[in-house]
């Protein structure tokens, strides 16, 4: 594939970033990919990792020249790091981000910015549960979306040029309005992590269910809860601090649904609960059916080891990290193979 950009720099060093330089190097869709973090300790391991072509000491630095600048931080800081970087930029550099808001960081990020700087939100909705350097991987966008949430007068042919490095890095992309991208996401992943959150805190409260007994019976659907919630609480927390509006309002529907479900159990309504759960079936089949997720066992995730379970996919022991799904447990053990982490292989009475 045809370099989309001569130098990127990617400010914050997480799992989306590490993700997307891999996905660049794969795909040879920059010339020279930067990058910058505030940990010293995340800079030291980015280097040992060979994450970025150069690992720079300050964010003026890994700027400097670059003609797409990704911000790869909490979106409650998105404001902060744009005023730092502003001064930085190249004449003319497109500046995106990878946020979960999008109304928000467009308040934040472009009042900072230099005239003649293109400011072009985007969001990948890719991830798993795990965070660093370390956990990056070039298939994490393969097949997944990237929503550009470019603001009005955006020069068209930044637009095009920035679709062309997310297609590039395996991913389908759509526009959106700022508005009706975080209205979805809070259906689609904002309240649905809060609950995560919620359900895991509850098991934690009720103290006649001891902690041995949650890890060790618990079924598909708590351990898909507990791998929500494990998520990083800093970018979720500023997540729903940024996003609050629209995660208020699909709480409140999400709360009438489930007093309705309630007064159904209560009153022995099946019937209700039987249309209710075709209906809600029919959905999860739909996000299978979209390619989004898989039918396999356990969503695709019951693989410890390809050797030892028998991946299905042909292509996924060659790939830097499982396409499978697998990785949705996975850690990397000493042979480069992934296997669940400790407490998921404890869970499922594999160790």
């Amino acid at each position: 594939m045809a370099q989309v950009y001569d130098r990127v720099a990617l400010i914050g060093l997480g799992l989306i970033a590490s993700s997307l330089f891999w996905a660049m190097k794969r795909g040879g869709l920059a010339g020279e990919v930067t990058g910058y973090a505030r940990s010293d300790e995340t800079r030291a391991t980015a280097r040992e990792i060979g994450l970025c072509d150069r690992v720079c000491d300050s964010a003026a630095e890994a700027v400097k020249g670059a003609d797409l600048v990704v911000l790869c931080v909490p979106v409650g800081v998105m404001g902060a790091v744009a005023a730092e970087i502003a001064p930085h930029l190249a004449p003319g550099a497109t500046v995106t981000d990878v946020g979960s808001v999008k109304a928000d960081v467009i308040a934040q990020v472009g009042p900072h910015l230099p005239e003649g700087a293109h400011f072009i939100p985007a969001h990948p909705l890719a991830g798993t549960e795990h965070s660093g350097p370390r956990s990056g991987f070039a298939e994490l966008f393969d097949n997944r979306w990237c929503l550009l949430v470019p603001v009005e007068g955006t020069d068209a042919d930044a637009i095009a040029r920035l679709r062309a490095l997310w297609e590039g890095a395996g991913a389908n992309v759509e526009e959106m309005d700022a508005e009706h991208h975080d209205l979805v996401l809070a259906v689609t992943s904002h309240a649905p992590h809060l609950i995560a959150y919620t359900m895991v805190g509850v098991a934690d409260d009720l103290r006649r269910v001891t902690d041995s007994e949650v890890i060790k019976y618990s079924a598909a659907g708590f351990r898909d809860f507990t791998r929500i919630a494990a998520s990083d609480p800093t970018m979720w927390r500023d997540v729903f601090l940024t996003n609050k509006d629209a995660t208020l309002e699909i709480l409140g529907r999400f709360t009438e649904e489930l007093f309705a479900l309630q007064r159904a159990i209560r009153t022995g309504d099946g019937d209700h609960l039987h249309a209710y759960f075709t209906r809600t079936r029919a959905i999860r089949r739909g996000i299978i059916e979209a390619g989004q997720d898989t039918d396999a066992p356990d969503f695709g995730r019951g693989h410890a080891s390809h050797e030892g379970l028998g991946c299905p996919a042909a292509d996924c022991a060659g790939a830097s990290r499982p396409r499978c799904g697998a990785g949705q447990f996975a850690t990397p053990g000493p042979a480069g193979q992934w296997g669940y982490l400790a407490a998921d292989r404890r869970a499922l009475g594999r160790d």
